[in-house]
């Protein structure tokens, strides 16, 4: 079973930046889509980044929301995902967790993220 940590969170101010990180354990991650999802007080958890290698190519999609500001990556080789997120808005306050695409049966932990204006 998929054990999946994120990192990384915190308070930043609106336009600033951050690196979130998803560790896996448990199986290896380079056989799956891998998503980061986030959920906001109130509001139900949506996916707003993917990556799915097909051969030596990589499929990248985002959500219309965070296009152009956040980039999804991952490093199959230390089982790791990344998401780089800049330009930081108020509304981007979430927790952010990552998960396979579709996801898998057990969720991590999270990480806060909050944007202060």
């Amino acid at each position: 079973q998929v054990q999946l940590v994120e990192s990384g969170g915190g308070l930043v101010q609106a336009g600033g930046s951050l690196r979130l990180s998803c560790a896996a354990s448990g199986s290896t991650l380079s056989i799956y889509a891998m998503g980061w999802y986030r959920q906001a007080p109130g509001k139900q958890r949506e996916l707003v980044a993917s990556i799915t290698r097909g051969g030596s190519i990589m499929y990248i999609n985002y959500a219309d929301s965070v296009k152009g500001r956040f980039t999804i990556s991952r490093d199959d080789a230390k089982n790791t995902v990344y998401l780089q997120m800049n330009n930081l808005k108020t509304e981007d306050t979430a927790v952010y967790y990552c998960n396979g695409l579709p996801a898998f049966a057990s969720w991590g932990q999270g990480t806060q993220v909050t944007v202060s204006s």
